[in-house]
């Protein structure tokens, strides 16, 4: 059973819901301008705040839905393994070429279903965080602090759990690898 959620989620997050929104809008592929990620900001940027906030919801709804299933189905020790899974498929996707975004979106989703509170509170954080710095990137990378640190309290007896959720959040942070270097070069002049 573990295995099968794994893999479906896998091939649920590769589903790239800001891909075919601006292919169907008729806009250019999300990876092809700005930061070059398949995701939220970008659908913003390119087709505005209702599209990306149409990106948005679907992606968290879609990652809530294989949360709880995960955690009614499997053994909670497991649920997390499955999240990594879903952050792969969105980052690597097997319908886009395997590049696709990073992930942020469908971990607050995925998060929502395992500790709720810490997915609220992470958007509040990402809120202000961005409202003083304006760097989407950096914002997210609190957000997901914030719910990693939220599911590790939740599931603090249980390292296979823990290791899960420490996976998937280093996974979200190398997603930004090249957001890193930009800024760097930015601040250093070159």
């Amino acid at each position: 059973m573990t295995l099968f959620f794994i893999i479906a989620a896998y091939m649920a997050g590769s589903v790239n819901f800001a891909i075919i929104l601006l292919l169907l809008l008729g806009k250019e592929d999300p990876r092809k301008t700005f930061s070059g990620n398949a995701g939220t900001t970008n659908v913003y940027r390119q087709a505005g705040m209702l599209w990306a906030a149409v990106v948005l919801i679907l992606d968290v709804g879609r990652a809530l839905a294989i949360g709880a299933a995960a955690l009614y189905f499997l053994d909670t020790s497991l649920v997390p393994w499955v999240g990594l899974a879903l952050i792969i498929g969105n980052r690597y996707p097997c319908f886009h070429g395997f590049r696709g975004g990073k992930g942020v979106a469908s971990y607050l989703g995925f998060g929502a279903a395992l500790s709720p509170i810490s997915s609220m509170l992470s958007c509040i954080v990402w809120v202000i965080l961005f409202s003083i710095i304006r760097i989407p990137f950096i914002a997210s990378f609190f957000m997901t602090a914030t719910i990693a640190i939220g599911t590790i309290l939740t599931f603090s007896r249980e390292p296979a759990a823990i290791t899960g959720v420490l996976a998937t959040a280093l996974l979200i942070f190398y997603n930004h690898k090249t957001n890193i270097e930009a800024l760097r070069e930015k601040v250093t002049g070159g």
